[in-house]
């Protein structure tokens, strides 16, 4: 019996979830013990990122111009990324960066693998197969920034404002799996058969370079040693 368009993306996100507890830089911050510089070379890397993200979403888009449902998508998600980036500012200020550290800071390799692996999908995945494998990816990611979300606040007193970016991505969209759903079902009704190999080899691949983006701010210099218990100054809410 051929799977519905939830049952395939229901089987994707159950399939390609990380393992608990793998994430250690988020469960830093959620604990308080990462250091407040390491939360500024988040949201520094951020900016590299949504830009790349947005220029491949927009062209994937492009790529299934003839199935509207999936270019719908693609769309919505490069629409997304924009609103995100809007955020970003506040994160960068309650992290104490200025314009001229934002402007000149080099991104790092091991952050920048996720972005570069999106664009390599935006010019040879199937769209339809890009979509499942993407939607499963942000179900990770979504429960990422809402333990960020609420580590900043608690243990770094972050604002409501500060913690926008990840607050975000952290609100569930119901618009965004209802766009999926749509593009799954447009591909079925065509009599698509997806490939799940190449679905899971994309989604696997995405989540281990996600992973390597968060272990690569684990190992930068300071974080490993605990955070200064006093108060932050110069940090939104401090």
């Amino acid at each position: 019996m051929a799977l519905s368009a939830r049952e395939v993306l229901d089987e994707a996100v159950r399939e390609l979830a990380p393992d608990s507890g793998g994430n250690r830089f988020v469960a830093r911050v959620a604990e308080g013990t990462a250091p407040p510089e390491t939360i500024g070379v988040f949201a520094l890397e951020q900016r590299h990122i949504i830009g790349s993200d947005r220029r491949g979403f927009l062209h994937l888009a492009d790529r299934a111009a003839t199935e509207p449902a999936v270019e719908a998508f693609f769309t919505g998600l490069a629409q997304g990324e924009t609103l995100a980036l809007d955020r970003l500012s506040e994160l960068e200020a309650a992290c104490g960066l200025d314009a001229d550290t934002v402007r000149d800071y080099e991104p790092l390799a091991g952050c920048q693998t996720y972005p570069a692996y999106v664009s390599w999908l935006a010019l040879n995945a199937e769209p339809v197969e890009a979509v499942i494998a993407v939607t499963a990816n942000f179900a990770a990611w979504g429960n990422y920034c809402a333990e960020l979300s609420r580590g900043l606040r608690r243990h770094y007193g972050f604002t409501d404002a500060a913690c926008g970016f990840v607050d975000f991505f952290a609100t569930p969209a119901p618009e965004v799996t209802e766009q999926a759903l749509d593009a799954v079902q447009s591909g079925l009704d065509s009599g698509r058969r997806f490939g799940r190999r190449a679905v899971h080899h994309y989604g696997r691949l995405l989540q281990t370079y996600e992973l390597m983006f968060w272990d690569t701010l684990a190992e930068q210099p300071g974080a490993h040693r605990p955070q200064d218990p006093r108060p932050n100054t110069g940090r939104a809410g401090g």
